[in-house]
């Protein structure tokens, strides 16, 4: 994967200790990792990913 800017949201604070998802535009897609594991990425389309982050904010819960 060429280089790309990785953004964390600003609740997950400054510490190392502070591992979270980490999102950055790759291209046309969205590309996901979780911080400690920074190897893996996973890569979506905007309107998936758009609608994951409607879902978390309505609370909506999949089991």
């Amino acid at each position: 994967m060429h280089m790309v800017a990785w953004q964390k949201s600003t609740f997950s604070g400054n510490e190392q200790t502070n591992d979270c998802v980490e999102a950055a535009a790759a291209g046309a897609a969205i590309a996901l990792r979780e911080s400690d594991a920074p190897a893996t990425v996973v890569r979506t389309t905007p309107p998936a990913f758009g609608a994951l982050i409607r879902a978390i904010k309505a609370g909506v819960r999949h089991e």
